[in-house]
């Protein structure tokens, strides 16, 4: 891979100011007050607190164990799976999941969900409402516009509703810039050409709007995402889904988190100067943002863009989604990223998986578990003060606490530190 001095001064300089961010807000100060049973502080003993999972969500599709896409090694999938991510994302595509009318595949989902729940991980839907092939059954086709409109409603508030104790994230509007809009594509659902561009955002805005209400009408706790492409390599696809956005904010429709793709351009090594500022853009709107779908590859193919040059190698594909992955964690306004893909072994873009075709880790797996696991993870040995306190500053999300005192007895407590709260506790060791 190769890159000028203004390259690296550039990456260089938004990296540390990513660094800063990180301090500054995915971590926050704890306060944690030990007595003894007397009540008094608790002296002369051992306290080791260990972070236990991030509230910011790094996840994967998990699509291998819902359609028998790829059964081999179940249990190795998962335990790798399960070491980095604590998000997965289970397919909702209409003509694959209701291949026959009024046959839907909702039990596909229910073991892996329940796997997915007993061992902390968030679920996601991907998506309820798509405007092209992949996203509209051909069955749809004998009926009127109208009809099909009362049937993606039924659809949406169906699924949403039915999994409201089993999915809290969901892709509501994939990719709506983009594509058709809803009224146009069912109008000829034969024309092979699903892309739109060009429609006015009002018209877009109608059957977005409609998706999300009927999504929110379903599960009014649910976080609802509209997702899109492009916005990162191409300044008019970013500024027009930026005015969709302006626009549904103004209708005040129910939706706070936005969906960026980061697979299109595939082979582009993203200018992260670009990044940061569609970040910055979107952020300015009030929208907490969602790394949707991030590929990078490893299949020896050019990269494009011009910001780099050479081959999508190992080695490349474990450096860009370092300097990626960092950019996003050390963007405030940034939520969750999520990967297309878990492995070389049923992979969308060739050697874009994290571990190989035996679910063995390549470098940039190992990458990401340093990252998340040690770099990312607060885990501190100490003594309370004299007050019975110890004070820290860790990153946001589920911890252990366990004490052992002078007479070798060992407690073990859990708390939560979150975001925008006082995090500070007490605890009495008996």
């Amino acid at each position: 891979v190769c890159y000028s001095q203004n390259v690296k001064e550039i990456e260089e300089k938004l990296l540390k100011e990513a660094d800063e961010n990180i301090e500054k807000f995915r971590k926050g100060d704890v306060l944690i007050q030990f007595k003894d049973q007397n009540g008094k502080a608790l002296q002369n003993a051992e306290i080791e607190v260990i972070q236990e999972g991030h509230d910011f969500l790094f996840g994967c599709i998990i699509f291998d164990l819902i359609r028998n896409e790829n059964t081999y090694k179940e249990d190795l999938f998962k335990s790798q799976f399960k070491r980095i991510f604590n998000l997965a994302v289970f397919p909702f595509y209409w003509p694959g999941y209701e291949r026959t009318q009024g046959m839907p595949g909702w039990e596909n989902m229910l073991s892996t969900i329940e796997w997915c729940q007993l061992n902390g991980i968030t679920t996601k839907g991907h998506p309820l409402v798509w405007a092209c092939r992949s996203g509209t059954p051909q069955w749809l086709s004998k009926y009127t516009p109208e009809e099909t409109e009362q049937l993606l409603k039924s659809r949406v508030m169906n699924i949403v509703s039915g999994f409201e104790d089993k999915i809290e994230l969901w892709d509501v509007v994939n990719e709506p810039i983009n594509v058709k809009t809803w009224q146009n594509k069912i109008r000829d659902m034969d024309d092979p050409n699903d892309w739109g561009g060009e429609d006015p955002i009002d018209e877009i805005a109608d059957y977005v709007e409609k998706a999300l209400l009927w999504s929110h009408k379903a599960n009014p706790k649910a976080t609802l995402v509209i997702n899109e492409y492009r916005t990162i390599a191409d300044l008019k696809v970013r500024e027009r889904y930026h005015e969709l956005l302006k626009e549904l904010k103004k209708r005040n429709a129910p939706f706070k988190d936005i969906g960026i793709q980061a697979h299109e351009p595939r082979q582009e090594w993203f200018n992260p100067q670009e990044l940061w500022k569609t970040f910055d853009l979107y952020a300015d709107l009030g929208f907490s943002l969602h790394i949707t779908e991030l590929h990078p590859q490893s299949s020896g193919v050019d990269i494009t863009g011009g910001w780099r040059t050479g081959q999508w190698t190992s080695e490349a594909q474990t450096e860009f989604t370092e300097q990626f992955v960092k950019l996003c964690f050390g963007h405030p306004a940034v939520a969750s990223i999520n990967w297309w893909g878990f492995s070389d072994r049923n992979i969308w873009l060739p050697g874009g998986g994290l571990v190989d075709e035996e679910y063995q880790p390549k470098p940039v797996f190992e990458m990401l578990d340093k990252l998340i696991n040690e770099t990312w993870n607060t885990h501190i040995k100490t003594e309370p003060y004299g007050d019975g306190t110890i004070k820290f500053r860790g990153y946001y999300g589920k911890y252990s606490v366990k004490v052992t005192t002078s007479d070798g007895m060992v407690y073990s407590y859990r708390l939560h530190v979150r975001k925008d709260e006082a995090n500070s506790w007490e605890f009495k060791v008996k």
